[in-house]
């Protein structure tokens, strides 16, 4: 049986709070579980606890740490008004990767979007407990895990999402 893979590091004691001012890039590395690679399953494909609000500071990072699984990311896509005034595009490494708000979008979650590969993330409110958002990160990459964000926001008890 497959377990679930750390893509950078999991949320531990030492991780920096959110980025207080919500400017330059966030502190710390990102914090991101992924399903293990093969057949898809359930809602979300992992889950990501980022450490502020604003997407023009927490997408590089998150970019970066997916594009060995996934190839060049191209767009983003997110529900609107869970972020801080997100940009249209942010350059990634000399890459410019469109980000788009959708209401369709479901609550808390994000769409990763490459070439030929596509992944779903749940996003963690970066204002959550350690414990509970290890919990949902957790989860969230669990092999076979079938939940909705709701429920993986349920893991570790609260259900606040982004």
């Amino acid at each position: 049986m497959k377990s679930a893979s750390t893509i950078t590091s999991s949320p531990t004691s030492s991780d920096p709070r959110p980025n207080p001012a919500g400017t330059g890039a966030p502190a710390g590395p990102v914090r991101l579980e992924m399903k293990p690679e093969g057949k898809p399953t359930g809602h979300v494909d992992g889950g990501w606890w980022p450490r502020s609000r604003s997407l023009a500071d927490e997408l590089p990072g998150l970019v970066e740490a997916l594009t060995p699984r996934l190839g060049a990311v191209e767009r983003v896509s997110y529900h609107l008004g869970e972020w801080q005034s997100p940009p249209s595009a942010v350059d990634v490494g000399g890459v410019s990767v469109r980000l788009g708000g959708y209401r369709l979008q479901a609550e808390a979650s994000l769409d990763v979007i490459a070439r030929d590969r596509r992944v779903t993330l749940l996003v963690v409110d970066p204002e959550r407990g350690e414990r509970s958002a290890g919990a949902s990160l957790n989860a969230a990459a669990a092999e076979g895990n079938v939940d909705d964000v709701a429920a993986l926001l349920g893991y570790g008890g609260e259900e606040t999402g982004i």
